[in-house]
């Protein structure tokens, strides 16, 4: 008879937290819990949320009567820790303290993995994490920036471009590791990945400079008008801060990071919204181009997927100067507590495939 897990996961986000229960890859139970700026004010740093989030997520699973001795494991979205190629890897006492460090970074998404263990420990069932945003298996030629001091750093959307690079491997007939994808993940940040025989071996830093603008990141600006900016004394670190991440790109030129309302725009008349958004999807295309020649041409797909690959007119934008590049597979949003479940299951299946951290 064939056997089921019962998989608990764990998404921490900034102003969210996920959770869901999966049975055999069906989620079978889940929540989105909001989090007020109110309530998330009176804690300094991200890891003193750790019992507030913790007491939310017992209280939704109990009220929803969900049987925690049924669990099989625990998943957790996986934070700023050191560079690691992809894959589930178990919580451990190493990335505990990394985790509540935040050496790396304060992230929400540190917390995955700190609650998985909670809970797992309780329960006396294992803990995951899958695929965090510094899996980091690029190239050394790939890692070289243009001065000793400064390395390109592997920073991008993992879970989401693993996850459907998998699928659209599945979907061209050919093994996620025998196949050359490039993955484009339009989200709040964007992010393009060179997918070589299942590493990412090339990808752009889509969290703090580099890589195309999108709807809340600056992306890529030139390097020397920035460092005069940052000298200026106009602006603080925070500032410029600010305007690399959670300020810049559309956020910055059009006033919203509102998608709708500046299609709207757009179909009213709006050239300086149409010039903007056209020059976003420019540069996706562009850094498309750059992968292509990675590849050295040899590209079995390009996966368009995340929030934005919805907005037919943006992908209008994108495929006509990439489509002689190879063929475009479209796989709209993201579904990380799937792909967290997933992961989960592999490791459960098979736990030579539980890597170390």
């Amino acid at each position: 008879m064939k056997r089921l897990y019962r998989i608990l996961v764990i998404n921490p986000g900034s102003t969210s937290t996920k959770i869901a229960v999966f049975s055999d890859g069906e989620a079978i139970f889940s929540n989105s819990i909001k989090h007020s700026t109110d309530e998330l004010s009176q804690f300094k740093r991200i890891i003193d949320q750790l019992n507030y989030r913790l007491q939310i997520i017992r209280k939704i699973l109990d009220g929803n009567n969900v049987d925690l001795k049924k669990l099989d494991s625990v998943v957790g979205r996986g934070g700023l820790l050191r560079p690691i190629p992809g894959g589930t890897y178990a919580v451990n006492q190493k990335m505990l303290k990394d985790l509540n460090t935040a050496k790396r970074g304060e992230h929400a998404s540190n917390l995955g993995g700190i609650i998985a263990h909670r809970l797992g420990k309780a329960l006396g069932i294992p803990a995951f994490i899958v695929d965090p945003v510094v899996v980091d298996e690029m190239e050394s030629l790939a890692r070289i920036s243009g001065h000793p001091t400064i390395e390109r750093r592997s920073i991008f959307h993992a879970l989401n471009q693993k996850a459907v690079a998998r699928q659209a491997a599945f979907d061209l007939g050919k093994p996620y590791k025998k196949i050359n994808l490039i993955v484009v993940h339009l989200g709040g940040g964007i992010s393009v990945g060179c997918h070589i025989n299942g590493r990412v071996v090339d990808v752009n830093n889509a969290l703090d400079g580099d890589g195309p603008f999108g709807p809340e990141r600056a992306g890529g600006l030139p390097s020397g008008q920035l460092a005069e900016l940052c000298f200026s004394e106009k602006y603080s670190y925070e500032e410029i801060k600010k305007m690399l991440v959670g300020q810049g790109g559309i956020v910055a030129y059009l006033g919203t990071n509102d998608m709708k309302k500046i299609e709207s725009r757009m179909k009213a008349g709006d050239a300086h919204a149409r010039l903007i958004v056209g020059a976003m999807a420019y540069q996706v295309a562009k850094t498309v181009g750059s992968m292509a020649a990675v590849l050295k041409g040899h590209v079995d797909g390009i996966v368009l997927t995340g929030g934005l690959a919805r907005d037919k007119e943006f992908v209008r934008l994108i495929r006509e100067r990439i489509s002689w590049i190879g063929r475009i597979l479209i796989y709209p949003g993201e579904d990380e507590m799937l792909a967290l479940a997933q992961g989960a299951m592999k490791a459960l299946k098979n736990t030579k495939c539980v890597l170390e951290y």
